[in-house]
């Protein structure tokens, strides 16, 4: 049986329900590979033995383990193999379906106690703890706007903890889809100072950028969010992330945020907790907050017309930040609210709704 919308042939279709059990959607994926691979059923690329690993019905741990072990016995190493069998990791990612720009949420379980995980994805390090009730491994990741469709690996690599043996390095790497987004396109009318600066504004343009590369880089190794990131103001969104623009006909960029509508004076909160990183006005940006939350992930609130925090301070989720304006470029008052990832910017909005522990 096919998802609703599939207009494929009956021939397409019987080849499909042979090879994957009747689930299908419209880009010819099974239900269980998506979920639990995110690789297509059709161009699966994985072992064999993997492959029907991951499409049988799940087995108990005891009779993996019995299974596990009985081999290990036959072969002379029953303490290796749960270590390096593919089927024993769980690797999830949320939201499912991967974007360029979007924020995402590894979840991770290995097949033995670990006492630390760290993987890497797409250049990037990321950084993994422990969520004990549920025995899971969790990090926060992005894609970027520039990242081509097409698949990319997330490499992990464990360390078990010592004890009678020795610890022991033991690996995994998954592969997943990641697709293109089809953003927005609009033409916005901006005061020409903005577009054609004067050779003073060049100036202040060029000493910003050098104290924002030199901050927004800037990678913390601790943790400091907790749960999930919550909107920094009750209010409609105007513009969203990825928004190609047009400037006065001429510049073009990419909207890098997301903007509240939002009257100038409305209150800024924090997105979770945090230091502030920077809390000073910048020529584009106007008066600006940048939060730092650690692991890379900083949070960014601009054109605001007053600051109600200092560079230093540790902030805590909701907290007043600043108040709402129209400072900087801006065609008049309202919220815009960035996130960074390691120098990558990613969709507010996407990581809002993450289920973070």
């Amino acid at each position: 049986m096919s998802w609703a919308g599939d207009n494929r042939s009956s021939a397409e279709i019987g080849t499909h329900e042979r090879n994957y059990g009747g689930m299908l959607c419209q880009e010819c994926y099974a239900d269980r590979v998506t979920q639990e691979t995110g690789l297509p059923a059709c161009i699966q690329t994985t072992p064999l033995r993997e492959r029907m690993t991951t499409l049988r019905p799940p087995q108990s741990l005891r009779t993996r383990f019995i299974g596990s072990l009985v081999i290990g016995m036959v072969l002379g190493s029953p303490g290796l193999l749960p270590l390096t069998f593919a089927a024993s990791w769980t690797v999830k990612v949320q939201p499912v379906r991967l974007v360029n720009g979007a924020p995402v949420l590894f979840q991770v379980k290995a097949p033995a106690r670990l006492q630390s995980l760290r993987g890497t994805w797409l250049g990037h390090e990321i950084s993994f703890s422990l969520v004990s009730a549920s025995k899971t491994w969790v990090g926060v990741g992005g894609v970027s706007l520039e990242t081509s469709p097409g698949f990319y690996p997330l490499e992990l690599s464990g360390e078990t903890p010592a004890g009678k043996s020795a610890a022991r390095q033991i690996s995994f790497t998954r592969r997943f889809v990641i697709r293109r987004e089809n953003y927005p396109k609009t033409q916005i009318t901006v005061d020409r100072k903005f577009t054609e600066p004067s050779p003073d504004q060049t100036r202040q343009i060029d000493e910003d950028k050098k104290i924002k590369q030199d901050f927004l880089n800037r990678v913390t190794p601790e943790r400091e969010w907790a749960g999930r990131f919550a909107a920094p103001a009750g209010a409609p969104i105007s513009d969203v992330f990825g928004t190609q623009r047009v400037f006065n006909g001429k510049t073009q960029s990419s909207h890098l945020g997301l903007d509240f509508r939002v009257p100038s004076g409305t209150p800024v909160a924090a997105m979770n907790a945090g230091t502030v990183l920077l809390a000073r006005p910048f020529y584009f940006e106007g008066n600006c907050v940048v939060l730092d939350h650690g692991q890379g992930l900083l949070t960014i609130y601009m054109h605001l017309s007053e600051f109600k925090v200092k560079e230093g301070e540790q902030v805590a989720r909701g907290q007043e930040v600043g108040l709402s304006g129209g400072t900087g470029r801006a065609t008049g008052p309202h919220l815009h609210v960035a996130v960074r990832w390691q120098g990558t910017y990613l969709d507010p909005a996407v990581l809002i709704k993450l289920p973070l522990p």
